[in-house]
């Protein structure tokens, strides 16, 4: 029995009652710390009334949408984007904290509600989500404002208080004080928050940063490892039922018929009910759900779906990409240098589907009554989650409540457009006042995956007698993954830019370049991927430079120095990396070493992966050394895990993940046929972070791009053989 089910026992006992209610539900939760219940109103940054400035329930003063303040000095941040094991629920409350000169201690967290009038995400308009890399990005001065904001408001009460001036009063580590007299925020909060809010408030100079830059523990840690942790499959509500999908075995597949007779008949099974994207068995539990799902008998129209295998499907990209393409980057004449030079080098690169695969499949808590619905999971876009649920339920937008839990991994599955929370929402709402949890097995989640897009590039370019890049043409052809979502008009010109990012944009000093890009229509799903198009898009360039720098007789590092010589950034991270691996230094017999640069999402990385080969042709990669330029490192344990994290991801990807189809049909159904990276297989990572003082950057994906390239470029100076390829395998 976990945390949950304990409090909500005990929470039954101390009612009385034998049966479980919403009200000793919540109670429940609210002990378990997991959500926050009882919390107040939030006060956003519009006008607000004075009544509206404390909570009804506990008079507890809300400075904005961000932050409040309770009498027993308990600071509770409100963060606006998904933890998903990013650590925002950390990053984002140091921010404040810092501002606010308040302890670490007494800080808290909580889900900000779905809101996008208060909680958007300043990059994206109006628009809550969470992605690209952004949230301590766009976060950064709107958070510092909101906690120096109410640190001055709460110094004016001081002083007001104690009839002295503001200037001479000090706060440190959630303690006001003046002379022998102090105060914690709880005793001056509920004058304080009657106060204006200080509109330019005054922020703290980065030298005094007492929380910021330092490695303080994460907000998240206690309650993931003792089980208080709130994930969507720890919900259980009152008369909670269980859905499973019987979904179509091709993406884009329609029920035809089904005879759902036995399945009804099975032990515990309340209803079948079909809905646009296939038939749901609602049941008492998950078991009495699977066992009838399979009773099923489901005749599916697939006459939408890919027909074609992946070696088709690669064949067609191959001809597309020897077609001059849409030009997406143009300097110089890349064609008519190449036609003159004396030396060309020329690469096709493949790179296939791959999964989320993360380790909670989806799965969505709705209930759906008459004029409203309340959903519990882990939302990672909660303006499109609530647009698109209102639409399949017919209930208006403001009445569809989101209660953002945990999310067990995404790295972009759980973006819209929604699919798994639109089929919750339609299978619930035909078995209204009752909650229900849809639960994916990792069959569904695999089977109904929207994938990184597979992807061709022909490269051709030309190196001088006295070794420098003089030319470079490259033409990517991938599948669009805007197309067809919510974000399709952020699309600039002809082609979706997560093709070619990470291309267009090259960091190297080619005088010639010419970029082109190609969508090309496959029915297939796909959606962005942890570090979206530079996941794959770093390997390819990256290991072509390796092969030019082999063609000018040049080391890898130097090569890429001269190339580098005005992004003083990237440099940064070249030099750092190469000099903590100790480049140009003796290896031990069978271990070479391969680098790689790209920066992506404003975060620049550079790693040096080392790659011993065995005889029988069988490798490991033993260490890599990362190096990162993120702006300020609001917490340098935060950056170390994410880029472990992204190498830990990026490694597994390309030794072994890939989704192939036959005649159409994925053929992966489980780690079984779809590895990932296993813990013997991960080499000892270093990190280390270039002191900078540039404005945050992400940290959650640019850790990821570079692995690829690195580990490829080891094992190019090992064989001598260019890897073109993904995934690598056990063998070179």
């Amino acid at each position: 029995m976990n945390f949950l089910k304990r409090q909500i026992v005990q929470a039954e006992q101390n009612s009385g009652s034998a049966n479980l209610t919403r009200r000793t539900f919540l109670q429940a939760i609210s002990a378990s710390g997991g959500l926050l219940i009882g919390s107040g109103l939030m006060v956003g940054s519009a006008p607000i009334n004075a009544a509206d400035k404390t909570s009804v329930e506990n008079s507890a003063p809300i400075f904005n949408a961000f932050l409040k303040i309770t009498p027993d000095n308990k600071v509770t941040m409100v963060i606006k984007h998904l933890d998903m094991g990013q650590g925002v629920s950390t990053g984002l409350t140091s921010i404040v904290a810092e501002e606010l000169d308040a302890s670490w201690e007494q800080m808290a967290w909580e889900f900000a509600p779905a809101d996008a009038s208060r909680y958007n995400n300043l990059f994206w308009g109006p628009t809550q989500g969470t992605g690209g890399s952004s949230s301590i990005a766009n976060s950064w001065m709107q958070l510092r404002q909101s906690g120096a904001a109410a640190r001055a408001m709460l110094v004016a009460a001081a002083a007001d208080e104690w009839k002295v001036p503001v200037e001479e009063i000090k706060v440190s580590k959630g303690i006001i004080s003046h002379g022998d007299r102090s105060s914690g925020f709880g005793a001056l909060v509920a004058k304080a928050s009657l106060l204006p809010v200080p509109q330019n408030p005054k922020l703290k100079d980065p030298q005094d940063f007492q929380l910021i830059g330092k490695n303080i523990p994460r907000k998240d840690s206690n309650d993931k490892t003792n089980g208080q942790a709130i994930y969507t499959q720890d919900i259980l509500l009152p008369g909670m039922l269980t859905a499973l999908v019987a979904y179509p075995p091709q993406i884009f597949g329609k029920v035809k018929k089904f005879d759902a007779t036995k399945a009804k008949a099975s032990p515990g099974v309340v209803a079948v009910v079909e809905f646009p994207r296939g038939i749901a068995v609602v049941a008492e539990n998950f078991w009495a759900a699977k066992k009838a799902r399979v009773l099923l008998q489901v005749e599916w129209d697939l006459s939408a779906c890919e027909t074609r295998s992946s070696n088709e499907l690669f064949n067609a990209c191959h001809e597309l990409a020897s077609k001059p393409g849409n030009i997406v980057k143009a300097e110089g004449d890349a064609a008519a240098t190449l036609a003159n030079a004396e030396q060309v080098i020329q690469a096709k690169f493949e790179l296939p589907y791959i999964a989320h695969a993360a380790i909670e499949p989806l799965n969505c808590v709705v209930k759906v009554e008459k004029n409203n619905c309340e959903l519990w999971f882990g939302c990672q876009m909660p303006t499109v989650d609530q647009q698109q649920v209102a639409a399949a339920t017919g209930v208006k937008p403001e009445s569809v409540k989101i209660n953002t839990l945990y999310a067990g991994g995404s790295f972009g599955r759980r973006a819209c457009p929604s699919d798994y929370v639109v089929d919750a929402a339609n299978i619930a709402k035909q078995v209204p006042g009752r909650a229900v949890k849809m639960v994916w097995t990792r069959e569904d989640e695999i089977l109904n995956g929207r994938y990184r897009p597979m992807a061709v590039h022909h490269i051709r370019a030309a190196v001088s007698p006295e070794g420098k890049i003089i030319a470079w043409q490259h033409h990517a052809v991938a599948q669009a993954i805007l197309r067809g979502t919510p974000f399709e008009g952020m699309i600039q010109g002809p082609v979706d830019g997560t093709v070619a990012e990470g291309i267009d944009d090259m960091h190297y000093a080619v005088p010639n370049l010419l970029v082109q890009a190609s969508e090309i229509p496959i029915k297939v799903s796909t959606l962005w991927w942890r570090s979206v198009g530079h996941s794959g898009n770093a390997f390819v360039v990256e290991t072509f430079i390796d092969q030019l720098a082999q063609a000018a007789k040049k080391d890898p590092v130097i090569f890429r120095r001269e190339l580098l010589a005005k992004e003083a950034r990237a440099l940064g991270v070249l030099n750092l990396a190469a000099e903590k691996s100790g480049w140009g230094k003796p290896l031990p017999k069978g271990v070479t070493r391969g680098v790689a640069v790209h920066k992506s999402f404003g975060t620049w990385v550079a790693q040096v992966a080392e790659v011993r080969v065995n005889p029988d042709k069988t490798f490991k990669v033993e260490r890599v050394v990362c190096a990162v330029d993120c702006g300020v490192a609001v917490n340098p344990d935060v950056i170390r895990a994410q880029m472990e994290g992204g190498i830990g991801m990026g490694l597994s990807a390309a030794l072994g993940e890939a989704i192939t189809l036959n005649k159409g049909v994925v053929e992966q159904t489980n780690y079984h046929n779809y590895p990932l990276l296993r813990i013997a297989a991960m080499p000892r990572v270093e990190v280390h972070i270039v002191p900078s003082a540039e404005v945050p950057s992400g940290v959650g994906e640019p850790g990821l791009p570079p692995i690829a390239g690195a580990v490829a470029n080891a094992l190019f100076a090992a064989t001598g053989k260019p890897l073109t390829k993904l995934p690598i395998g056990d063998k070179v």
